[in-house]
């Protein structure tokens, strides 16, 4: 239907106007006001079927929510194990550890890569968790509303380090396992159609928005190339539009992962790396890190930090990051701290570290990218 007055007005203007083009070559028609008039319909039709096909893209782009239905419907097999297996019985380290082994699919290594301990260290967690199971005779069936709430955040955890470990692989020849992204999100958007949490959202978006750089994070030979580096036409720019109005929708305030898809976010509205808002990013780490102070978040701190206003301050936002034991076997701190360094023109001391770092990465292809950048030096 029309909406206005004015529409109507339009359109018989549009039917005047083709007349004026068209009768002068093929004549008047017998009767002009039925001419005039089919004209004017037919073009209302058009412009009713062209606000239809455009709704319907725009649904498509930005899915409208729906009513989150019955938890017992989530239609995935695996995220129903998940909050199985996050029982409280177990401690949060524990519940992820378990979880991330006998459903995620990833290797102790890789585990204990995500959280920044020693590979024994995992192992005897996960020997441990099956134990403390078995003598609380722990039931395996889907928890009840309350205790699903009271197990999110592990589930949630869960779903963000298997898609970590897709977006930057622990060891192998391949710096990105796609695979492992692309299953992550499909667990964290099957929970946010039913699960209607702030949280649950912002790690769909924080995934989206990383997602989109997949095809630029590696050159036509598989080797790492650095966010600074990568060409931004590879990424998926429809990617990025959905985790931005994934981001959008998520009310105030903000959690760790609605705030990290911030971050991501303000990469992802740089078409030139020039272009990212660095001084936001810091403000935006702060934040993060009054809610999870961690050294990792003071890491990536240091680097906004670098980029906005300087190598120097760079360093010295690192300086009380560079003891934390849990950092001490974790190769991109000392791979950040060669960066400022080489930008400082500080070229021995930036290829001692980036040497150092390739030695703490088990990764090929990262490992090339540390000792190219020494090479440099």
């Amino acid at each position: 239907m029309l909406k206005d007055l004015g529409q109507a007005e339009e359109l018989a203007q549009d039917a005047l106007v083709a007349a004026l083009e068209r009768w002068p070559k093929s004549g008047v028609p017998d009767n002009p006001g039925a001419w005039l008039m089919a004209t004017a319909r037919r073009r209302a039709i058009d412009q009713i079927r062209r606000g239809q096909r455009l709704a319907h893209k725009q649904k498509l782009l930005v899915p409208e929510p729906v009513p989150p239905p019955e938890f017992e419907e989530m239609g995935d097999d695996v995220l129903r194990l998940m909050f199985a297996t996050c029982h409280p019985v177990l401690s949060t380290e524990a519940r992820v550890s378990l979880t991330l082994r006998l459903l995620g699919g990833l290797t102790t290594a890789e585990i204990a890569r995500a959280f920044l301990v020693p590979e024994p260290t995992v192992a005897q967690r996960i020997v441990r968790a099956k134990r403390t199971l078995v003598e609380a005779r722990a039931s395996f069936d889907l928890p009840g509303p309350a205790e699903r709430e009271g197990r999110l955040d592990s589930v949630l955890e869960v779903i963000y380090l298997i898609f970590n470990e897709g977006y930057s692989a622990t060891a192998g020849d391949d710096w990105v396992r796609p695979e492992l992204c692309d299953d992550a999100m499909r667990l964290g958007r099957i929970l946010a159609a039913r699960v209607d949490h702030g949280e649950v959202q912002g790690l769909v978006a924080l995934m989206e928005l990383q997602a989109s750089r997949l095809r630029a994070r590696t050159g036509p030979d598989g080797a790492a190339v650095r966010l600074l580096d990568q060409d931004r036409s590879r990424w998926d720019w429809l990617l990025i539009e959905r985790g931005l109005a994934t981001l959008d929708r998520i009310p105030g305030p903000y959690g760790p992962y609605a705030i990290q898809a911030a971050l991501a976010a303000c990469h992802a509205r740089a078409r030139v790396a020039a272009d990212t808002d660095w001084p936001r990013m810091v403000a935006l780490y702060d934040a993060l890190f009054q809610l999870q102070p961690s050294p990792v978040i003071a890491l990536n701190r240091a680097v906004a930090v670098a980029m906005a206003f300087g190598p120097e301050a760079g360093l010295e936002a690192l300086a009380p990051v560079m003891e934390a034991p849990a950092l001490q076997r974790y190769h991109l701190l000392p791979a950040t701290r060669a960066d400022f360094l080489w930008r400082l023109g500080r070229k021995d001391e930036a290829r001692r570290a980036f040497e150092h770092a390739a030695t703490l990465t088990q990764n090929a292809q990262e490992q090339r990218l540390l000792l190219s950048r020494a090479q440099q030096c």
